[in-house]
């Protein structure tokens, strides 16, 4: 996915600027959405990649510009917006180019190529998995090859960093080098543009001018100047690790992080003071040489109060030491003096005095000696800080030793020179004017030139762009006038099908009887135009004098066979059903209000997941368009199975399937039985050699050793077969738990199919509500619609309906469960409601029930009844239906279980009945 972060020019007046934002280019559309950061969900805006054009402008030689400064490049709208960019190094702005031109040439290219009606439509990345994927015509384009060529020759081979793709999204967002001072800078770099473009007589130049901080050159250091920095840095670490405790809580910056210039050569500096004295320096510099000053002096002030505060922390151990020293003496002068009182109570006074004065001699000294240390603690920690401010100096001696020497070199120079110049001056002075100026005409000849080719660029540049506007402006009227034209061939298509549905109808009935014998010319006519429309859909013959109908396509987009082979009545019916079906397909496409708002959904997950809400649910039950299918319902089975999935192995289901094949499968026979009769008129199963075969095999396999219970029970083949239209065969895998362990109730695909037959009696008791004269006429003639029903729900439409119709009903089925086969079977009938009360006998009824689903063609109205005149319609009625009728339908069976055993008691001890078997016996 291209993605990453860019600098965006945004703002007015003197809060314009690049702000840092987080770009997403959408292929479906061809825009790139630029939002506030990689986690916000909705779009700050897009660029419109497919009708944009893109520049940059060319670092002039010698120009101190910043490398970041060269790495800006403008998108060039036809509306004439102009969206400046910049990527944090110029090879990421390459990359970006050349990324986003390879978009637009292959939506570009894909947009022609293919039938859309508009840019709504995906590209073919984001088409359909599946079987159905390997079917869609707009998979393969033929591209220009001599463009192509052209291409790959002007190609430049870039990889982007690391602040471009999917990674990115986890790092910090860039940071200009001078944030500080951003707003002083922007003020600054304003009110100069303002002013320059003020000025009179400079009209032309009227385009901002981007200035940033001045970027010294770095030279081949000297061995002394290496030996400098090393000791500089050691030092520069060395305080950092001694202070890592105290930065974070004392000052916001950590200053070890900041970045140190490298030191502008004296040569330089030297050289562009004369520059300077002339021109005057840009507000930039200005800001950035305070900026520098200030962290210079917080970085003195933090070095001074770390060195206060190791004072500090000395002193403390030293009052610790001697407050513990004085406790010591005053514990053994109390002992002495309590010893020498029993010791010395017969001893003269006089030399107990004499014995006290040597007392407190000694403690005096012990007190003057504690004092003498401690001063002499001071002193060294005090020389130790002398030292290290002499090294400081002897550092600054150096360079200032360093500069003064630089100067006297360059006064001997300077003084060589200007006595040289006196010298020669005084010998040659006619020759060496006229050389210079011989010299002075050249380079201005040569400046005037270097100005003239300038020009003549700018021309160009100018030109070129003007013309690549002009261009796209061109291309887009005329894809709006292809639009245009497109609109209407759809409308006139889609009523020339109505004609000809109208038209095989009309022949049909218009045929006489395969017994009459007579020969007119109109039913000559009419037996020519048979021929003719049934040898349309699969031979190419001349042009004939006759009448010949629409061609349709054999199968449709999902591979089912839309004209049968066998009869030519039916394929008369089917192919006037076609041609309905393509001109309500063609109706509903002009309507692209559903597209757009699947498009503008999608784009607003691009930077999240998707997530169950009342937009979501809206749109699916709209129907999920055909390349977008695939992706929605992996998520939705994802969504219904995540809890079985997370507490599986990985590699989960080959594992399954290659249990199911190693060992013994008591199912493997009975699959393999109904693996050509799952789907017969779909073209991927209808052979043993048909590519779905295979994958339908493996995902009953592994389901069968999944939920060894049920095994396999017909119905789920075909229910695997839709999944694989648009799913791989794991997903498929996951989409079968889905429908039976998740959606459906236990014991639904069993040999008892107890849940379906719970589910036909829960189904009866809403048609008696919703559809109440419907279900009276089906009692009055005793009409069993379950045994219509019935099927419907085991395998969720597969075959009762067109295939329009059924995978819009699976749409909304994977997403809300169950209970939209309820309504979509309700539907059906209210949908043919006055039709099927027209009938008045119950044969005539049972007739028309087994056909009249692949009647209904339109789809919109179908959904329109099944999700808007049913309601209400709460799961929590059919949950309880569904356990009131469970217990009967459970007594039901132990009586018929009881019944069973007594016949089998009564015929092994009758004799006459002895031959008589039952169903399951005669199976077996």
């Amino acid at each position: 996915k291209l993605c990453g972060y860019l600098q965006k020019l945004s703002g007015k007046g003197p809060l314009r600027g690049f702000r840092s934002r987080w770009f997403v280019f959408d292929p479906r559309r061809c825009y790139l959405y630029y939002f506030k950061g990689p986690q916000e969900a909705l779009p700050l805006g897009h660029l419109d990649i497919a009708s944009a054009c893109f520049s940059y402008h060319q670092p002039e030689a010698g120009a101190t510009a910043a490398g970041d400064e060269a790495a800006a490049f403008e998108v060039h709208s036809p509306t004439g917006a102009v969206a400046v960019l910049k990527a944090a190094t110029r090879q990421d702005m390459t990359y970006w180019l050349q990324e986003l031109q390879q978009k637009r040439w292959e939506y570009c290219n894909n947009l022609d190529a293919a039938k859309r009606d508009s840019r709504m439509s995906p590209t073919p990345s984001d088409l359909s998995r599946g079987l159905v994927a390997k079917d869609n015509p707009g998979s393969i384009l033929s591209q220009n090859a001599s463009a192509e060529r052209a291409r790959n020759i002007l190609a430049v081979e870039t990889s982007p960093t690391d602040l471009v793709g999917e990674q990115a999204a986890s790092q910090p967002a860039p940071v200009q080098p001078s944030s500080i001072n951003f707003s002083l800078k922007q003020w600054s770099t304003e009110i100069k543009n303002s002013m320059s473009s003020l000025r009179k007589g400079n009209n032309e130049n009227r385009r901002s001018i981007f200035y940033t901080t001045e970027e010294w050159e770095m030279l081949d250091p000297t061995p002394k100047d290496l030996e400098d920095s090393m000791a500089l840095e050691e030092k520069r670490k060395h305080l950092a690790e001694g202070s890592k405790g105290l930065t974070s809580s004392a000052f916001p910056f950590d200053f070890g992080r900041i970045p140190h210039k490298t030191r502008r050569p004296l040569k330089d500096m030297i050289a562009s003071s004369k520059n300077r004295n002339s021109s005057d320096s840009s507000p930039t510099e200005w800001y950035a040489g305070n900026g520098n000053k200030l962290v210079s002096e917080l970085q003195l002030k933090y070095q001074s109060q770390q060195e206060e505060l190791e004072k500090l922390k000395k002193d403390l151990l030293s009052q610790k030491e001697l407050v513990r020293l004085l406790q010591q003496t005053v514990r053994s002068s109390q002992y002495d003096k309590y010893f020498a009182s029993r010791l010395c109570e017969g001893v003269p006074k006089d030399k107990l005095e004499l014995l006290h004065q040597k007392d407190d001699q000694i403690l005096g000294l012990n007190n003057q000696l504690e004092k003498l240390n401690l001063e002499k603690d001071n002193l060294q920690q005090e020389v130790k800080n002398l030292k290290c401010k002499v090294g400081e100096l002897n550092e600054q001696l150096g360079m200032l030793m360093e500069t003064i020497q630089a100067k006297d070199e360059v006064i001997m120079k300077l003084s060589r020179q200007l006595s040289e110049c006196e010298d020669s001056t005084s010998s040659q002075s006619g020759a060496v004017n006229t050389s210079m100026a011989a010299c002075t005409n050249k380079e201005l000849q040569e400046l005037d030139r270097l100005k003239d080719n300038l020009q003549g660029y700018k021309t160009q540049n100018k030109f070129l762009n003007k013309e690549i506007l002009e261009l796209s402006a061109l291309r887009r009227n005329a894809e709006a006038r292809e639009r245009e034209w497109q609109a209407k061939y759809t409308s006139l298509e889609a009523k020339l099908c109505q004609i000809e549905s109208k038209y095989l109808i009309l022949l049909q009935e218009m045929k006489n009887p395969v017994c009459s014998e007579e020969q007119s010319p109109a039913r000559e006519v009419i037996t020519q135009l048979l021929e003719d429309a049934l040898k349309a859909e699969t031979s190419e013959q001349p042009e004939q004098a006759f009448f010949k109908p629409h061609l349709v396509s054999e199968y449709d987009i999902y591979g089912f066979q839309t004209v049968p082979e066998d009869d030519d009545e039916e394929k008369l019916v089917a192919k006037s059903r076609a041609l309905d079906l393509r001109s309500l397909s063609l109706s509903e496409n002009r309507e692209i209000s559903t597209g757009v708002k699947w498009e503008n959904y999608l784009a607003s997950t691009m930077n999240r997941e998707m997530m169950r809400c009342v937009e979501l649910k809206n749109l699916i039950r709209s129907g999920i368009p055909h390349e977008h299918r695939s992706k929605i319902w992996k998520w939705c089975v994802n969504l219904h199975v995540k809890k079985f999935k997370d507490s599986t192995i990985p590699g989960y289901f080959q594992t399954l399937l290659q249990n199911a094949l190693e060992k013994q499968n008591p199912a493997s026979k009975q699959i393999e039985l109904d693996l050509l009769r799952t789907l017969p008129n779909n073209k991927h199963y209808s052979s043993p050699t048909s590519e779905g075969i295979q994958k339908l095999r493996n995902v009953l396999l592994a389901f069968s050793w999944r939920n060894p219970d049920i095994g396999y029970c017909q119905g789920l083949n075909r229910l695997v077969a839709i999944a694989l239209l648009y799913l791989e065969q794991e997903d498929a895998f996951w989409c079968l738990v889905t429908i039976v362990e998740v959606f459906m109730p236990r014991d639904y695909y069993t040999k008892t199919l107890l849940g379906s037959q719970v589910d036909q009696r829960v189904f009866k008791d809403l048609m008696s509500e919703k559809l109440p004269r419907l279900h009276a006429h089906f009692e009055q003639y005793k009409v069993d619609y379950t045994l219509i029903t019935f099927n419907w729900f085991l395998v969720v439409f597969v075959d009762s309906v067109v295939s329009d119709i059924l995978f819009k009903i699976w749409d909304s089925f994977l997403y809300e469960g169950p209970k939209v086969i309820f309504r979509f079977a309700l539907a059906l009938f209210k949908y043919k409601e006055e039709e099927i009360l027209k009938l008045q006998d119950s044969m005539s009824i049972f007739k028309y029930l087994r056909y009249f689903t692949r009647t209904i063609l339109d789809a919109r109205k179908l959904t329109g009844i099944a999700f808007g005149d049913l309601n209400p319609f709460p799961l929590r009625q059919i949950r309880n239906r569904r356990t009131y009728h469970l217990e009967k339908v459970r007594l039901e069976l132990t009586e018929l279980e009881a019944i069973r055993e007594d016949f089998l008691r009564e015929r092994e001890t009758c004799v006459e009945k002895r031959d008589l078997i039952s169903d399951d016996e005669e199976d077996s």
